[in-house]
């Protein structure tokens, strides 16, 4: 164990506080500072996953993970800033993904469905292991989306965001809010299943592939590039409309008004 060099003033800003204890949130507070430490040391040791962290100031200058803290130092810890460019200042991951990707853990699938239903590429598959869906997240840039902090501090994960909320309906505004998605909805256009594109087909296309009763009344039909599943406008696309119509009020409001809608 390195012998304590003094202390740090800290603080931690917006949802990173999450991973704080409840009486460091929200607050300046001091932390021991052993030896040799550096900013890289100080975040993990905070429990705060690096992929979530996108900017350190020590005493209002941009740092780099590897600077070393010295006593007396001031750390301002904030977290990503993907709806927002901040290129002019020193920033501690890659460049934001403009054109957001997403890759969800085991345990989000009703999720993945969702942000497939508003257009998102997203990746999901069932029984994908830890180790996988990292390196999926690095090779594909995408952003891992998980309930597990423990993920998020993989090495390799760059871009990343915790979950906080349990339900999907509401896993799904999270997202939307967090990435500044809402002028990016484009529905009906990705497949909710495999995450292919969806590709506009003629009606006469499609007879004998659908339900005679379904052919009979619907105008719109699509098809899957990647699964061949067919789909059409029907009452399914009626909740679809409803829930980019709920998503779209709900991330205007604050998060206990949306909460109760």
């Amino acid at each position: 164990m390195r012998w304590a060099n003094g202390t740090v003033t800290v603080r931690v800003y917006a949802e990173l506080n999450d991973h704080l204890p409840p009486p460091l949130r929200y607050t300046s507070f001091e932390r021991a500072l052993p030896l040799g430490w550096t900013v890289k040391d100080l975040v993990e040791a905070l429990g705060i996953p690096r992929a979530e962290v996108d900017l350190v100031l020590v005493n209002r200058e941009p740092a780099e993970w590897t600077q070393h803290l010295v006593n007396g130092d001031r750390v301002s810890i904030y977290p990503v800033f993907e709806s927002i460019d901040i290129s002019p200042v020193q920033r501690l991951r890659p460049r934001p993904l403009r054109e957001p990707r997403f890759v969800c853990d085991v345990h989000l699938g009703r999720l993945a469905r969702y942000l497939r239903l508003l257009g998102f590429d997203t990746r999901y598959e069932r029984g994908s292991d830890d180790a996988t869906l990292a390196a999926c997240a690095a090779s594909e840039r995408r952003i891992l989306l998980t309930r597990d902090r423990e993920l998020l501090k993989r090495r390799e994960v760059t871009h990343g965001y915790w979950i906080r909320a349990i339900r999907p309906r509401e896993q799904l505004l999270e997202v939307v809010r967090r990435f500044d998605l809402t002028r990016q909805l484009q529905p009906f256009t990705r497949c909710p299943r495999c995450n292919g594109i969806l590709e506009q087909l003629p009606r006469a296309a499609v007879r004998g592939q659908v339900p005679p009763r379904s052919w009979a009344r619907a105008e719109v039909f699509w098809t899957c590039s990647g699964c061949g599943q067919v789909y059409w406008y029907g009452t399914h696309c009626e909740r679809i409309e409803e829930l980019v119509e709920w998503i779209r009020q709900a991330s205007s409001l604050t998060g206990s008004s949306a909460a109760q809608a």
